[in-house]
């Protein structure tokens, strides 16, 4: 079965077994379970069932693996002749799940 998922603000495809990187979910460690109620979509076969928004009583399962971050992205502006530089770095929080079960 195939589901798509809203969860921290994006859309994914999944099935039971996939592992995600999503944004890191707050006040969460790791092996904590995750319950995401924001199923979009489901498919099995010639099944199909459409959300309006979300579908009702459907659910996906997931469990953190790990909590980490991700590479360094480096921000620099410049303006020339000006003498105006600045050079700043982002590393975004991540939380790593692995699909257990979608629940119809």
């Amino acid at each position: 079965m195939r589901a798509i998922i809203k969860t921290q603000g994006k859309q994914f495809t999944v099935q039971e077994g996939d592992i995600l990187f999503v944004d890191r979910y707050a006040n969460s460690s790791v092996g904590d379970e995750v319950s995401i109620w924001s199923v979009l979509l489901l498919s099995e076969g010639e099944y199909l069932k459409v959300g309006a928004p979300f579908i009702d009583g459907a659910g996906v399962k997931a469990r953190i693996l790990e909590n980490k971050r991700a590479k360094k992205v480096m921000i620099f502006k410049k303006k020339r002749r000006k003498g105006y530089q600045r050079k700043r770095g982002h590393r975004q929080e991540l939380s790593v799940i692995r699909i257990e079960a979608i629940e119809v």
